[in-house]
């Protein structure tokens, strides 16, 4: 389980140190294989191999004639590169998906649960803002009852 947000920052090579806290765990749900793709809100996801082959087998199984469904297809697959980590811990983010995310010197590493997302510090920055702005209407029907 991934949780918890911590600001990194990319190396000159476009690459992304996963916290130590991180490493063991995702490499344990992964073998060591990642994939890395892009998210409509302008994210990247990182996901352990084996996390996100039913959600890519999910999309690729929906119609290619539906303007939507192609278009999800097209992001999500299409962007979706699969990764390693280097021996350091270091991932590699490549330029398209660096651009694609207009991710810069610092970042965002977001756990969601089986996943994480990365986002630019502005990004960032941006869905917190977004989240407050919300007041009383933070919570969707689903979330309604929750107590914390």
């Amino acid at each position: 389980m991934f949780q918890g947000a911590a600001a990194l920052s990319l190396d000159v090579k476009g690459r992304l140190a996963i916290p130590a806290r991180h490493r063991e765990a995702l490499v344990a749900a992964s073998d060591g294989q990642l994939v890395l793709t892009a998210h409509p809100h302008r994210c990247l996801l990182l996901y352990p191999a084996p996390a996100w082959e039913p959600i890519r087998d999910k999309v690729l199984a929906a119609s290619s004639l539906n303007p939507q469904s192609a278009a999800i297809k097209r992001l999500l697959v299409g962007n979706a590169r699969d990764e390693a980590m280097d021996s350091a811990g270091r991932l590699l983010v490549a330029p398209e998906l660096r651009q694609f995310a207009q991710l810069d010197k610092q970042v965002w590493l977001v756990g969601q649960g089986s996943h994480f997302e990365i986002w630019s510090d502005i990004g960032w920055q941006k869905q917190q803002e977004i989240f407050f702005a919300m007041g009383d209407q933070a919570l969707p029907p689903d979330l309604e009852d929750l107590a914390l």
